[in-house]
Formats: structure tokens, C-alpha cells, sequence
């Protein structure tokens, strides 16, 4: 069973981020350039808070809201959701239905190593899935057949 740290290799764990002074539309630019739907908050050298996609539907209605002044340390959601570096497709799965989150921390040795997403996880089981269904196809095809040898008992 793939686990979250495999699921990171396959897709690059780079963690992408943005000081927490920054402004929600410094976040913007970079969540477009790199084609992300979500980005880390960093104070210093700690993690302390993750900006998405939702955050900003939420954000817009917000009184005064002006993503040019706004900062990311006002806005960003602070109690980070996580899973260790071992967990599995299904045990990070049941996190993401479980706690209806789109992103997850992965922690290995205290550290954070990367984040997740619940899209990362679905092609990851939808791979396996796959992988394992052509496994069967070829067991109960003929050719997996063709080449056994049948000896008689004379």
C-alpha cells in the first residue's frame, strides 16, 4: 500500500510558501504561477498557517476586504491539519472525508516534509486501482493460460 511519502516523491515535495506579511494578492501571484490551489504561511523558519482557494471565496466577502493590503497573517488559517509520512492512501483518505479538508501537512521526524491534497491521494488510489485491476484482467485471460503445461496422471 502506497504511503503519503510515496505519494510526495511521485508528485515533488516541494513546500511552496509566503511570509506572513505578505499581502493575500503576493499569494495570488504566486498560487498562479505555480499552478497550486493552496500555500504555506511561514513566520521566520516555522510553518504557521496555510492560505487555499476556499480561504479566498470566504475572504472576498469579508468587510474591507482589499486582497492589496490585506495580509496573509490576518487571513490564513492557523490550526494546520496533518499526517505522518507513513499513513496510507485509505488512512489519508478517511482524514480527508473524515475532516472535509483539501490539504494536508506530512510529517516526518517532527518535521514537515510536504503537503497533499485530496486530488494527490485520488490519483494515487485510482493508479493502484488501475494496476491492481490489470493484474486480475491477466490472471483470467488466455494468455495467462496458453503457457501452462497439463501432464496427465498415466
Amino acid at each position: 500500500m502506497r504511503t503519503a511519502e510515496q505519494i510526495l516523491e511521485e508528485k515533488g515535495g516541494e513546500m511552496i510558501w509566503v511570509a506572513a506579511d505578505s499581502t493575500i494578492e503576493q499569494a495570488l501571484k504566486v498560487m498562479v504561477e505555480k499552478k497550486i490551489g493552496a500555500i504555506l504561511v511561514k513566520e521566520g523558519e516555522d510553518i504557521v498557517g496555510i492560505w487555499t482557494e476556499r480561504d479566498l471565496l470566504s475572504d472576498v466577502l469579508t468587510e474591507g476586504f482589499n486582497p492589496k493590503t490585506a495580509r496573509m497573517r490576518d487571513f490564513m488559517t492557523k490550526g494546520l491539519q496533518s499526517a505522518p509520512h507513513t499513513a496510507t492512501i485509505y488512512q489519508l483518505m478517511d482524514k480527508f472525508l473524515g475532516m472535509r479538508l483539501r490539504h494536508l501537512l506530512i510529517v516526518k521526524e517532527g518535521k514537515y516534509i510536504g503537503v497533499i491534497s485530496s486530488g494527490d491521494v485520488t490519483k494515487a488510489s485510482l493508479t493502484a486501482k488501475t494496476v491492481e485491476l490489470e493484474k486480475l484482467n491477466a490472471m483470467v485471460s488466455w494468455e495467462y493460460y496458453e503457457n501452462w503445461r497439463w501432464k496427465s496422471k498415466d
